[in-house]
């Protein structure tokens, strides 16, 4: 596959959009959005496997405003650096920005199709919200934090969504998470999937996260929504 990094304007400056083309050179797009740590290896290993499953994949720098390029290591000395980080990011202005990267991405010559988004804890909350404003074809949401407190804006989305959460997730309750599945109820474009042993970001591959046998069930839930709304 290619890579190479897009530049974006937005009204105050300009940030980085980094780009995976599929072996094709052409395929549907998806908005990858990252977590705190950055667009690192973890959320680069995403992007390569979707890539590599015939999608385009675009990744904006979210903290290009406080600390352009940022990535952190997925350990405790690098979740504190991005907590601290993430104080000083502006929720609103993230999906503003990625409102912008999607445009981007659909003016690109090789997205063919459709375009739709993903995105984990900072960025499924991004997700999520940007769903609220942009029709895509399909949105994932992995564990945003933010979703179960807007969870009543599920009502605004009329994309099928996908919204993934840890059972046993310290940063967002288990009774948070009842929030989101009671507002999917009755919403056929809605679909939750909860792992109930796995804790927050299970899908990162670091020790301190992963949970290789609910990373990969959710995986194949995510694939297989994917093929369903958004076919390479």
């Amino acid at each position: 596959m290619r890579t190479r990094i897009d530049e974006v304007t937005a009204h105050d400056g300009s940030f980085d959009v980094h780009l995976w083309l599929p072996e094709a050179g052409r395929g549907p797009g998806i908005l990858l959005i990252q977590e705190l740590f950055g667009v690192g290896p973890q959320l680069r290993r995403v992007a390569e496997r979707l890539a590599g499953d015939g999608y385009v994949v675009a990744a904006p720098d979210l903290f290009w405003r406080l600390r352009p390029g940022w990535q952190a290591e997925p350990d405790e000395a690098g979740l504190a650096a991005s907590l601290e980080l993430a104080t000083g990011f502006d929720l609103p202005q993230g999906v503003a920005d990625c409102a912008l990267a999607m445009a981007h991405l659909r003016g690109l010559t090789e997205v063919t199709g459709g375009t739709g988004s993903l995105g984990f804890c900072l960025g499924g909350s991004i997700a999520f919200m940007l769903a609220t404003q942009i029709e895509q074809a399909a949105v994932l949401s992995f564990y945003g934090s933010a979703v179960p407190e807007a969870a009543g804006l599920t009502e605004r989305i009329d994309s099928p969504l996908l919204l993934v959460f840890g059972g046993s997730d310290p940063y967002i309750s288990r009774a948070r998470v009842a929030l989101v599945e009671r507002a999917a109820e009755g919403r056929p474009n809605v679909r939750t999937h909860i792992e109930e042993e796995a804790g927050h970001a299970f899908l990162n591959e670091a020790p301190m996260f992963h949970d290789p046998a609910a990373a990969e069930r959710a995986w194949g839930v995510a694939m297989a929504f994917l093929t369903e709304h958004l076919p390479t």
